[in-house]
């Protein structure tokens, strides 16, 4: 099934979106988990129309049930990967959707792994994107530090270029669907806490809380879920520091892939991330009409 516009993230830039979307008559669909930050907040009292404060849940749960109400369709799904072809194909742990227009509503980028010396080496043995480049590391020793689904897509990324492959977890336990269980036969896995990273100017080896070491040549972070940025190293999007960058109608680099809500580094409030999630419904509903017209 193709999608008229999938967005990835279900925050208030994401809901917004979608309601725009799907009454301009846009087959649209929502994919995302229950992560956003807007959940913490327990009273929201800055955001426009609300009599009494209310907590991030109820906002979040209200915007959901009218994009249900319209028509939206919605996935609980983790993504981590978007490829573009003739259309986008966005792969999830349970399924892959494709769609004409993308919007990137994935909230802020992720805290980096707490590992003594990993900016040190980033660019020197570090990399957060196999697709940029695993091929740089053919026939040599590399790990992924992670313990999700999106670590275990990682590595499998990486198999083409070298059969070493160790899933580093840094201590926490393993969170896979069963598919990526499978995959694990594919690597090995080490559960050790790391203390911190070895090397002088490049990246050597790890060292363990456990007081044991390990050679590596290169080692690629997917700690946690898949964020805007990891999706943005991947697919060539431009950036603004770790930010994803934008125009003044939410277009990316990329056409027909847009962005809206923290992710863009803007002023972090509900209100500017509804109204980017508004600015690129408008932009993806025009761009879909111009891709059927020239089709019909």
């Amino acid at each position: 099934m193709l999608y008229d516009a999938l967005i990835i993230g279900k925050g208030p830039a994401g809901l917004s979106c979608a309601v725009y979307t799907i009454r301009a008559n846009l087959k649209t669909l929502v994919v995302g988990q229950n992560k956003s930050a807007l959940l913490k907040a327990d009273r929201i009292e800055n955001y426009y129309g609300f009599k009494e404060p209310l907590s991030g849940r109820e906002l979040l749960d209200a915007g959901e049930s009218q994009c249900r109400r319209l028509g939206v369709e919605f996935v609980e799904d983790e993504v981590i990967d978007i490829q573009k072809e003739d259309h986008f194909k966005v792969i999830c742990t349970g399924a892959v959707y494709e769609a004409r227009t993308v919007l990137l509503a994935t909230g802020s980028p992720p805290v980096k792994a707490p590992i003594k010396r990993l900016e040190q080496f980033e660019g020197k043995g570090i990399s957060y994107c196999t697709t940029c480049d695993g091929f740089f590391y053919r026939n040599k020793k590399v790990g992924v530090l992670g313990f999700t689904d999106y670590a275990v897509h990682e590595a499998a990324e990486l198999i083409p270029f070298t059969r070493d492959v160790t899933l580093y977890t840094n201590g926490m336990p393993l969170d896979l669907t069963e598919k990526s269980q499978q995959m694990l036969k594919s690597f090995k896995v080490n559960s050790s806490k790391i203390k911190e990273l070895a090397g002088d100017d490049v990246l050597s080896g790890l060292t363990f809380e456990d007081g044991s070491t390990e050679s590596l040549q290169g080692l690629f972070v997917a700690f946690g879920s898949a964020s805007s940025t990891s999706f943005a190293l991947k697919l060539g999007i431009a950036m603004e520091g770790r930010s994803i960058k934008v125009n003044d109608k939410m277009e990316t680099n990329i056409p027909g892939l847009y962005a809206a809500g923290d992710c863009t580094g803007i002023f972090k409030q509900v209100s500017v991330a509804v109204g980017q999630g508004a600015l690129a419904s408008r932009q993806m509903v025009e761009a879909v009409r111009r891709m059927k017209t020239a089709v019909s």
